[in-house]
């Protein structure tokens, strides 16, 4: 089958040549290699879909209680109904009385006896041949029939380029290497197998992705981007970038002005940390870094301080964080540390009038602005940097993985690249780490700053919201903030949940002597802006918001907060947000009130989030659930990263995918090119992000 020949919905789907069509893998098997007599099947097919036939005796389009079509079926000796509440004409005519149909689904009780609801029927002759293999249930999209995608897979397989495609080029010793005890099939048998399993299948082990032939392709994948991530690491070094030492000679350096006009002196992890990313600006390639560290572990002083090292020998640096209260947030703190010290900085976003825009555009061009913090306007066609340095993103896994390669075209004509530090506030499971982040070098600021607690977490459930309300007064009679976080801001009949403004509404008549403020994302930034800062002046006691606290918001006075319909957040979210509180010296206490009925799923993660503040725990329960292109980011680029491998199921091929790898780039440079066009093709620059 060539491309010309795919049909135009197939195209859609991205399978527009055999080789695509050949790795579109099934979903899920339906055995129909198997006949049941109408009897057996009204016994057998209680419990699992089952497969049997008859003679059309009856065709009726009944109207009560709702139009419907109900066709009975018989083989001599038994009878059996099949209901169709949703039917077309050409059915119709498929189940006229006298066909003779094949028909595959699951019995219950109706009305009028046994009867299937809505069975997969084929017109058959009487002794037509039963597949030899199960039938392959395919990922499809809307208007794209299975049997099309099967007819088009099968043509696929048969296609005489699809040898070339599928040949087997890796060293049979490299593959007996890594795992002896195993019998590796073919690709091309492993894929056939596949498309096409015999009747006498481990079905269990296929739909778990667990058989041999499942492995074979999963390790072919894992290699491919382990090979990328590998090569992406090289490359890097290879490519050139201003090297930044500490400069000693220089007195009064930014850098040494920085850390003494600090309040406060670095923790032990935050120097060690400094060190490492200090150690990687002074090389002359750049530096792709990721600082991971729990909120309020003191990131933004290590970035300040990567920024004071780049000012200091004439670059700029550049700190992009994901929503405007964020990046507002380090603006203002920036201000705080470098205008005392002579820096210029600038500030752009979306929301800014053209006329400031255009300003903060002119100053970053010009390279007067040293220090330049904004949103992901920073990465809009307009914005020419004169001499950037370094780039600091926020939340990376918040940005798309395109976002995070553009930062590094924003260098202006000099043929460099700018060093990147990432921060995150979710720290990276282990085996995303040895996948999507090979090519990071990666610091963890494991210890938080004196005097910050440990924050308690409660579980409550919204029947005792008095309760809450009662405690809450007696909280802040005693002069401390607190926040009430809320899932929506306008009422929503489907999820039927309190909203930020009729909590607002509630609280503030509940409390009269207490003043509460309102915060959320449809507010104008300057009102959003006014209200935070009446919060942090404890001019505003109470707090109610939504997400857009999420990050960036530091209120030391602040050491409550109440998250109303927690079963309706991720574990990330809640971690984020529960680690707005426990900034001062007060004891600090999160209530994650949650309304019944709670799905297990909502009650495992209250109950993660009650007994653990580990944020590497919580973001292994988060990629368990999630599955990494949230996590990454990577659905924003609109690419699936691996299609066929569960990071946490298939974690021991990721191990055997890297030795593999550094062999492969050792000694096979040619076998290199080939893994990598057949199983990457154009995703693998979104690997270097």
């Amino acid at each position: 089958m060539t491309t010309k020949q795919a049909p135009n919905t197939l195209q859609k789907m991205g399978l527009d040549s055999p080789m695509a069509l050949a790795l579109h893998l099934p979903s899920r098997y339906e055995d129909e290699t198997e006949l049941l007599s109408i009897g057996e099947a009204l016994v057998q097919g209680r419990f699992k879909s089952v497969q049997t036939q008859g003679v059309v005796i009856r065709n009726q389009v009944l109207f009560r209680p709702r139009r419907q079509m109900v066709v009975t079926i018989e083989d001599q000796i038994e009878t059996l109904n099949l209901r169709f509440l949703n039917f077309y004409p050409s059915q119709q005519k498929q189940m006229t009385v006298g066909a003779h149909i094949r028909v595959r689904g699951e019995v219950r009780e109706g009305f009028q006896g046994s009867e299937m609801v809505h069975p997969t029927v084929r017109a058959v002759t009487p002794d037509a041949p039963l597949p030899t293999s199960l039938t392959p249930v395919y990922p499809a999209s809307a208007g794209v029939s299975q049997a099309a995608i099967r007819k088009a897979v099968t043509q696929a397989l048969r296609d005489p380029s699809l040898k070339d495609s599928l040949a087997e080029f890796l060293p049979s010793s490299l593959m007996n290497q890594l795992l002896p005890s195993n019998e590796w099939p073919s690709l091309q048998s492993a894929i056939t197998y596949l498309h096409q399993p015999p009747a006498d299948a481990d079905t269990q082990a296929l739909l778990d992705r667990t058989h041999p032939a499942w492995r074979r392709v999963q390790f072919e994948e894992l290699l491919a981007q382990q090979i990328s991530l590998k090569r992406a690491h090289a490359i890097r070094r290879e490519r050139h970038a201003p090297s930044f030492n500490k400069n000693d000679e220089l007195t009064a350096s930014l850098e040494e002005g920085l850390v003494k006009a600090l309040p406060f002196q670095l923790t032990d992890a935050q120097s060690r940390v400094w060190d490492e990313i200090g150690e990687d600006l002074s090389h002359s390639f750049p530096m792709n870094r990721l600082l991971q560290g729990d909120v309020g572990s003191g990131k933004t002083v290590i970035a300040a301080l990567a920024a004071a090292r780049v000012i200091d020998h004439g670059y700029q640096a550049a700190i992009m964080a994901p929503t405007e209260i964020l990046a507002e947030q380090h603006y203002l703190k920036m201000k705080e540390w470098f205008e005392p010290l002579g820096v210029q900085i600038a500030w752009l976003s979306g929301s800014l009038k053209a006329k400031e825009k255009k300003l903060a555009q002119e100053l970053i061009e010009s390279g007067v602005a040293q220090l330049v913090v904004g949103t992901h306007a920073l990465i809009q066609e307009n914005v020419h940097f004169a001499k950037l340095g370094l780039a600091v993103i926020d939340e990376q896994h918040r940005f798309g993985v395109r976002q995070r390669l553009e930062i590094q075209q924003r260098v202006g004509s000099e043929l460099f690249y700018c060093h990147q530090l990432m921060m995150s506030a979710t720290p990276i499971p282990r085996t995303l780490a040895m996948t999507y982040y090979a090519d990071l070098d990666v610091s963890v600021i494991d210890e938080l700053p004196p005097g910050r607690k440990p924050i308690a977490t409660k579980v409550v459930k919204a029947s005792r919201r008095e309760e809450v309300v009662h405690g809450l007064q007696s909280w802040l009679s005693k002069g401390l903030q607190a926040y009430w976080v809320c899932p929506l801001i306008e009422e929503s009949e489907a999820l039927q949940l309190q909203t930020a403004v009729e909590s607002f509404e509630e609280l503030t008549k509940a409390l009269p002597e207490f003043k509460v403020g309102l915060v959320h994302g449809r507010l104008k930034a300057d009102e959003k802006a006014a209200v935070m800062a009446a919060f942090k002046a404890n001019e505003i006691q109470l707090l109610v918001a939504t997400t857009v606290i999420e990050v960036g918001v530091d209120v030391p006075n602040a050491a409550l907060m109440v998250i109303e319909h927690a079963e309706r957040f991720g574990y990330a979210q809640i971690h984020q947000l529960r680690g707005r509180v426990g900034r001062g010296s007060a004891d600090s206490v999160c209530i994650l009130m949650y309304a019944e009925p709670l799905s297990m799923a909502a009650k495992e993660r209250l109950q993660t989030l009650r007994e653990t503040s580990d944020g590497f725990v919580i973001a292994e329960r988060d990629l368990s659930l999630r599955g990494p292109g949230e996590l990454l980011g990577a659905k924003q680029s609109g690419d699936a990263m691996l299609r066929f491998v569960d990071l946490q199921r298939d974690a021991w091929l990721i191990e055997l995918a890297q030795k593999a790898a550094e062999r492969l780039l050792a000694d096979h440079a040619d076998i290199v090119e080939r893994h990598l066009e057949r199983w990457l093709g154009s995703r693998a620059e979104f690997l270097k992000a």
